[in-house]
């Protein structure tokens, strides 16, 4: 534990000295740099106050995980030092997250930090979720502009009824190119691998359907990214939904996708361990058009990776091998980041 305290202290020196030479050399850095694009589930980062109208009771000062103001800043901090990190000392364009409950923790991430010296600005939409958790973005304003943005749930659900996450959809331009951003949360197995499953189907063919759409609306042009925590591997029958509709009419869109989460990268072979093993939960889907197009932005199958440094992991007490340095374990605090690691997807332009 002093060891890893100490290579904390260590990157977050070193973070502030680079973060204060680069800062002042950004557009210098677009010119060299890939679009970086970042997923984070970031394991409950609730603020301290009370929010009568969702279930937050268990991360308040008196709450059973006795969350306070100490562990809140030091989690922001620790978020902040692991974006900085991701980019190589350029902040990533993009930086989308799920389990954050509200818009003043992003608030507090992008000016109670040293991102603050980068101009960060905020999408957030309060979704339906019981406890308040919403999937949200930041995005650098110099790299990147907002043309619209949108929250989903399911046409076939009522939204009285319907008490998980939306999906955040977002249109927006990168280097005067266009693209759509799909961001996801999916219900949790929580109580086996079938529970939520009902509702992940949902959801996949709601996000399909949206695709599908695109796809018609731009004569196959539009340049689409999913990604989320999908609460199912890569080979799981929602996701095959969503990738890989056996319906004809989906099929006859034209619309093709690929999951880049499906190949093993090296390396933390999955982004969430559970019961010693690790699954790859954290995912990136992404339309044909993104891979074979000749001009603007554009990716390839190994530009998709997990973010793994070491002081997003630690030794597993129960199990062999490493696991994720989470916040907590159970209800006892560790002082981690997160249960889950970040995944990141480059963007090259021609």
């Amino acid at each position: 534990m002093l060891i890893k305290q100490s290579i904390l202290k260590l990157i977050s020196t070193l973070v502030l000295l680079l973060l204060l030479f680069r800062s002042g050399n950004c557009q210098d850095d677009l010119k060299s740099l890939p679009v970086r694009i970042m997923f984070y589930n970031v394991e409950n980062l609730f603020d301290t106050y009370n929010d009568t109208l969702t279930d937050d009771d268990e991360f308040l000062p008196d709450g059973v995980r006795r969350w306070n103001n100490s562990r809140y800043y030091k989690k922001i901090n620790s978020v902040y030092k692991t974006i900085v990190a991701a980019g190589e000392w350029s902040p990533p364009a993009v930086v989308a997250f799920c389990e954050i409950e509200n818009r003043k923790v992003l608030e507090d991430l992008t000016h109670e930090t040293y991102l603050s010296r980068y101009p960060y600005g905020i999408i957030h939409v309060d979704s339906p979720d019981e406890r308040g958790i919403d999937v949200c973005l930041i995005f650098r304003k110099d790299i990147v502009r907002i043309i619209d943005y949108q929250s989903w749930i399911p046409s076939d659900e009522k939204r009285t009824d319907f008490n998980t996450r939306s999906v955040l959809y977002v249109k927006c331009a990168i280097m005067g190119d266009t693209l759509h951003l799909i961001m996801n949360h999916w219900p949790s197995r929580r109580g086996g691998v079938l529970a939520g499953e009902t509702r992940r189907f949902s959801i996949a063919r709601m996000v399909r359907n949206a695709t599908d759409s695109l796809c018609l609306a731009t004569s196959g042009k539009a340049k689409i990214i999913i990604m989320g925590d999908f609460n199912s591997d890569p080979d799981d029958p929602a996701i095959q939904a969503l990738v890989n509709p056996q319906e004809p009419e989906k099929r006859s869109t034209g619309l093709k996708l690929a999951n880049l989460a499906e190949r093993s990268s090296p390396g933390i072979p999955g982004t969430y361990r559970y019961m010693g093993v690790w699954e790859m939960i954290d995912q990136v889907i992404v339309s044909d058009r993104l891979i074979n197009c000749n001009k603007g932005l554009f990716t390839v199958m190994g530009n998709f990776r997990i973010f793994a440094p070491d002081f997003l992991l630690r030794n597993d007490s129960k199990y062999p091998g490493l696991t994720t340095f989470s916040t907590y374990k159970g209800y006892r605090y560790q002082g981690g980041v997160s249960d889950h690691l970040p995944v990141l997807l480059d963007l090259d332009f021609r």
